[in-house]
């Protein structure tokens, strides 16, 4: 049950970014939701590597090199979901910005 409501604020989070960026288009709540999956997949999946395979450049930038990672995987969440649409990298960049902060507060509230 938890999952589900954790996968439901992501979505919401996601929702509300989505309307907040200009560059960034999410368009209902359906596609939003699985945003959420794809996104929370690709995580667990691709992000390990992507963070294995750039340590010299992570640790150059102090961590911030993270957040192009996060960059990346938005940008493949949006070729994989229908609805879902970045226009550019710096779009990306931000969404995942905004996205890992509300994930912090998610987190950290549960």
């Amino acid at each position: 049950m938890r999952f589900f409501l954790k996968w439901i604020a992501s979505a919401m989070a996601i929702a509300i970014i989505g309307w907040i960026l200009p560059g960034v288009k999410v368009e209902n709540f359906l596609t939003a939701i699985f945003v959420a999956g794809v996104i929370a997949l690709l995580n667990l999946v691709l992000k390990p590597i992507l963070v294995l395979l750039s340590i010299p450049i992570t640790v150059l930038t102090l961590g911030l090199f993270v957040l192009v990672i996060n960059a990346i995987i938005v940008i493949i969440a949006s070729l994989l979901v229908p609805g879902f649409i970045v226009n550019s990298f710096g779009w990306a960049l931000l969404f995942g910005l905004f996205n890992s902060v509300i994930q912090y507060f998610l987190n950290k509230a549960s």
